[in-house]
């Protein structure tokens, strides 16, 4: 049962961990069966192949999505709110196949913001990028431009909700975040974010200089990719 499917090769002995796994978590809660054998991957190595911790991880998987998204699929009607304000967009794919999504906080306001459909958009959001990701790949390429960002964006409670979801129910999905046109005033917040984030996922926030900006952009995206903002080709189209 050896695959090439995204993030490198799985040996048999990874194959066996993954059986091991499921067999462990079915065992306490049934829906198990329903997720497939490439997520049961994701979560066995989120958690370092360590089968018991990948199985307490998986099994508040099944129990939050259960909650969360009861009909499987987030209903646009629930984040239509989130989504007037247009602060994400899809983009084409970066080098290695990976869907691209674009970020932009400053279009997100604290004081208006209501947590509870937040966390809905950010499932709703993470759901669209996950459906984006061809076969052969298993991550997306996120771009954060904090262009403009001020006081006003500054929400440091939902962005510590968005990583938990990312990286509690979403392991192995981000393959990367570039963090571009970066105020001096967001590193005061990200510091106190950070705590909250671990150490895998933290590795792949990348903090580009706006000096390096366009050579590191074209080394992720080829031309034809690159979003034409930022000087490249793709038109770039709003979450809907």
């Amino acid at each position: 049962m050896a695959s090439s499917i995204g993030g490198g090769d799985a040996g048999e002995g990874e194959w066996l961990k993954v059986a091991e796994l499921r067999a462990m978590a079915e065992a306490q809660d049934p829906h198990v069966k329903e997720v497939d054998n490439l997520t049961l991957r994701r979560f066995l190595r989120a958690r370092g192949h360590v089968v018991g911790k990948a199985s307490a991880m998986l099994l508040k998987f099944v129990a939050w999505r259960r909650e969360a998204v009861p009909g499987g699929v987030m209903p646009a009607e629930l984040v239509r709110t989130e989504l007037s304000h247009e602060m994400t967009y899809m983009a084409g794919t970066d080098r290695a196949g990976r869907p691209v999504m674009l970020a932009f906080p400053a279009k997100h306001f604290s004081a208006t913001r209501d947590m509870a459909g937040f966390k809905r958009y950010i499932v709703y959001l993470f759901d669209a990028m996950c459906a984006r990701i061809p076969r052969g790949q298993e991550k997306f390429l996120c771009v954060v431009d904090l262009k403009g960002w001020g006081y006003a964006n500054c929400d440091v409670r939902a962005y510590i909700a968005a990583i938990e979801i990312l990286q509690s129910y979403y392991p192995e999905r981000l393959g990367k975040a570039l963090m571009i046109h970066v105020p001096y005033l967001f590193m005061k917040a990200w510091k106190v974010v950070q705590p909250f984030i671990d150490a895998n996922t933290r590795d792949k926030f990348v903090f580009v200089d706006d000096k390096s900006l366009e050579e590191t952009l074209r080394r992720e995206m080829e031309d034809g990719q690159l979003p034409e903002m930022y000087g490249g080709k793709m038109p770039i189209v709003p979450l809907a």
